[in-house]
């Protein structure tokens, strides 16, 4: 039986699972059971409202858990061509796939959506852990708040917090329903001794800087990020420093018409989302959630000591940026558009001479800016750390439809997610059978890497852990190791950034 906490010999019995909150009741398909919408925090809603999440409260009877809560307040998608999803600011809930016929605890996953803090919903269809299920593990999807309503730092919700801090509530939800699974998991046949946390994109910077948040400790045992962590220089984001992200908070309540905090906590939750929200929508460094950064972090040596699982696409930037704009004629002036005065070595460290070299120079930039660096220093630091790291590259095109938004990704930002969950089937593409080979293999490392810390089992093309080498894992059609080919660019960024550190805050230039 899953839930292992009801003894009658009903049919019904391995539906059901008991939390500290209450009886709860999933559903069967294929082989798996599926919990969707369980409380894991009380609705953070009006006087909740910027404050740390509660406990959910505790029910008398069963749960049904048959439906996706809505996802938390947002505008707009979190990938091109996805539909738009119900949202509401009660919010705070997870979903729970588990093996029906499960005999003994399995290792769980815990999956962080991205969507650039703003947006995100676990009730995508490529979110899934059904597949993954199948595999023998138990698999999590969480939602946490968004937007201004999950990071907005201020004076007053600093004052108020007793702390002299405030921001972050997002990575708190994120915190919260780590404890819940703590403390239920066990339940759903889940080993609260192995859990996995990963995320892509804005999921994989949580992952980052969850390892780093001492009140994330010991509430996970290993890590995945792809395509996203947190290990640029502050310098060139001091609005992510606690001081600055109050003023912006102060202005952001201004240009909303707010004096006072009583006064956004009576604006709907959709207001919130207008005036100046995109400067709130981002982490915070401060001292209750997050006193360092991922890299300070790893240089003071207080970063969880868990094996990682990282990497990035070859092709990130394809759906990133807008190439068709580009050209070799206005491309410094398009990415000064895009990212204000960059540093020189970091324009001309991408030659180009005709518009597809522009093109093709822009899609790497993005790479690398956004993740390709930060993915290579994630494993670098790591291997520095003594600790196991294991480093993919993601080298293959989906087979997206000639007229879809996705017809020109190839391995962009958010292609390995059909393969890594094995969810073909949600996708728009023609899919191959060197396509779900591929989906196979990514599957069973990620699998295996919640199971063990290591990625490699049976029948897998080997997979070397990064400090043998530095090593990477390219996972294409046919999956293979190779010496990490470093372009020239990432050590541009290197020199550049290493100069950055050494500078003081104030010569930042801040948005």
């Amino acid at each position: 039986m899953v839930a292992g906490c009801i003894s009658d010999s009903s049919p019904s019995s391995a539906l059901l699972a008991k939390t500290v909150s209450g009886l709860v009741e999933g559903s069967a398909t294929d082989g798996v059971v599926a919990w969707l919408g369980l409380p894991y925090a009380t609705p953070p809603l009006g006087e909740l409202r910027w404050r740390p999440p509660e406990s959910a409260a505790a029910w008398d009877g069963v749960r049904q858990a048959n439906a996706f809560a809505p996802a938390c307040v947002q505008a707009g998608v979190s990938m091109p061509g996805e539909t738009p999803p119900a949202t509401s600011e009660d919010c705070l809930y997870l979903n729970v796939w588990s093996p029906f016929d499960a005999q003994e605890p399995l290792p769980v996953i815990v999956w962080i959506h991205g969507g650039g803090w703003t947006n995100g919903s676990t009730a995508m269809p490529l979110y899934s852990g059904a597949q993954l299920t199948k595999r023998d593990v138990v698999f999590v999807s969480i939602g946490y708040r968004l937007g201004p309503l999950g990071f907005l730092a201020h004076p007053e919700l600093s004052s108020e917090s007793g702390e002299a801090t405030s921001g972050n509530y997002g990575l708190m939800d994120q915190i919260a329903a780590l404890k819940w699974v703590q403390a239920n998991i066990a339940s759903f046949g889940g080993d609260p001794a192995r859990v996995t946390i990963a995320g892509q994109s804005a999921g994989g910077m949580a992952v980052s800087l969850l390892m780093a948040s001492p009140l994330a400790e010991g509430l996970f045992s290993a890590a995945i990020g792809q395509s996203g962590g947190v290990f640029e220089p502050l310098q060139l984001a001091p609005n992510y420093l606690l001081a600055n992200a109050e003023k912006d908070g102060a202005a952001y309540a201004a240009s909303l018409g707010a004096t006072s905090l009583a006064d956004l906590r009576a604006m709907t939750a959709e207001k919130l989302l207008g005036g100046k929200a995109g400067s709130v929508s981002h982490p915070v460094i401060e001292p209750r959630v997050l006193p360092l950064s991922p890299y300070e972090g790893y240089v003071a040596r207080r970063m969880r000591d868990v094996p990682v699982l990282v990497g990035s696409n070859a092709e990130e930037g394809n759906s990133l940026a807008d190439l068709s704009r580009v050209t070799a004629v206005n491309y410094a002036e398009e990415l000064k558009g895009a990212w204000g005065d960059l540093p020189p070595p970091l324009i001309t460290a991408y030659p180009y001479a005709t518009d597809a070299d522009a093109k093709a120079a822009r899609s790497a930039f993005e790479r690398d800016l956004r993740f390709g660096w930060d993915m290579w220093t994630w494993a670098r630091l790591q291997a520095k750390a003594g600790r196991q790291a294991f480093y993919y590259r993601f080298d293959h095109a989906p087979p997206f439809p000639s007229g879809s938004v996705r017809e020109h990704w190839g391995a962009s930002h958010f292609a390995e997610l059909w393969y890594m969950f094995d969810n073909l089937d949600p996708g728009d593409g023609v899919w191959s059978d060197g396509d779900r080979r591929l989906a196979d293999t990514m599957a069973a490392y990620w699998v295996n890497f919640a199971r063990t810390g290591n990625p490699n089992g049976p029948g897998l093309p080997m997979w070397p852990a990064f400090d043998e080498g530095e090593q990477v894992m390219v996972l294409g059609e046919a999956p293979r190791p190779q010496p990490s080919p470093v372009d020239e660019q990432l050590r541009v960024f290197d020199a550049v950034y290493d100069a950055v550190r050494g500078s003081a805050f104030g010569a930042a230039k801040r948005d």
